[in-house]
């Protein structure tokens, strides 16, 4: 969602966009060197992302242990990420070497393409990744009720706001003014980062208070419950990476965004933005690398679906 509004700032009559002037001979020729480097970069990421984001999709079917809602979860956040390096990513890698070759006419007619579907697959993985911290804190809050109230069904209903929630996002690109859009995209990115940091902020003082109940209570914990804590506590911690690489990838895109919105069009806003746009695509090859490190059931569908392929 970071790059809802890349092109679309307010301008006056004459002035030169950003989209404009990146699909144009201003560019600097010094960026070019960048440019190729860039392109080569987003190429292995994209091949990255698309194999490493199917392996766990096939792990994450293969595996029975996980909840049913948070493997929905997990797939729907694996799907983008495969998305992102099915879709936006060659698209993305396309619009450069149009740029390279000079092709202006197609360079312009790439950009909408490259803006939507990365609007909606980095919007969808932002919401994913909030649902699955309101998973963690409904598993703390509800324990045994837990089951009962997340369901598969009201899972997929949230998977499906997400997705809709992304696409009326990136379509106000077309129809909308864009300081409107600017603020709608603000305020649904700062509404997913603050339920995250309340979320995990009560988790912890949660899992704190229960250590000091642990510590006051040996004797009458049991190792039933002492084994259930110990479980969460790596889920919670595995959906806590999730956030912080999102985050790390993700946050990065301000920066651009800032000086396209405050400054005029130059040669190296535009590198900043290349640099930065390719760093929210890597977020989609790390997370299978998160998943495998961190979700135990998840590395061990893994292996053996490494090891199934190997024998074949």
């Amino acid at each position: 969602m970071a790059t809802t509004n890349v092109s679309r700032h307010e301008k006056q009559n004459d002035s030169t966009t950003f989209e404009q002037f990146l699909c144009s001979s201003d560019l600097s020729g010094e960026v070019h060197d960048h440019l190729i480097f860039i392109s080569a970069l987003n190429a292995f990421l994209s091949i990255s992302a698309f194999l490493g984001n199917t392996l766990i999709l096939i792990a994450l079917r293969k595996e029975s242990s996980l909840h049913t809602p948070s493997k929905v979860l997990l797939g729907n956040l694996a799907t983008t990420d495969l998305c992102v390096g099915l879709i936006s990513e060659p698209l993305y890698v396309t619009l450069l070497v149009t740029i390279l070759q000079e092709h202006w006419n197609i360079c312009l007619y790439l950009l909408d393409p490259v803006f939507v579907s990365t609007t909606i697959l980095c919007g969808v993985s932002l919401l994913t990744v909030t649902a699955i911290s309101v998973d963690r804190i409904l598993a703390l809050l509800l324990r045994l009720k837990y089951r009962q109230v997340v369901t598969l069904k009201r899972i997929n209903l949230v998977v499906t706001t997400c997705w809709v929630v992304s696409i009326v996002s990136s379509s106000m690109r077309f129809y909308s003014d864009p300081i409107i859009t600017s603020r709608y995209t603000n305020i649904v990115v700062s509404l997913c980062l603050l339920t995250s940091i309340v979320c995990y902020a009560k988790i912890f003082v949660n899992l704190r208070h229960h250590q000091h109940q642990v510590q006051n209570q040996v004797q009458q914990l049991n190792q039933t419950n002492q084994l259930n804590i110990a479980r969460y506590r790596k889920a919670v911690f595995s959906a806590l990476w999730l956030q912080f690489t999102l985050v790390v990838c993700y946050l990065p895109q301000v920066i651009p965004l800032t000086l396209i919105i405050h400054s005029e069009p130059s040669s190296s806003v535009a590198l900043v933005w290349s640099y930065t746009f390719t760093l929210v695509f890597l977020n989609s090859s790390l997370n299978p690398i998160l998943y495998s490190w961190k979700i135990e059931e998840v590395r061990q569908a893994v292996k053996d679906t490494i090891r199934q392929l190997l024998c074949c």
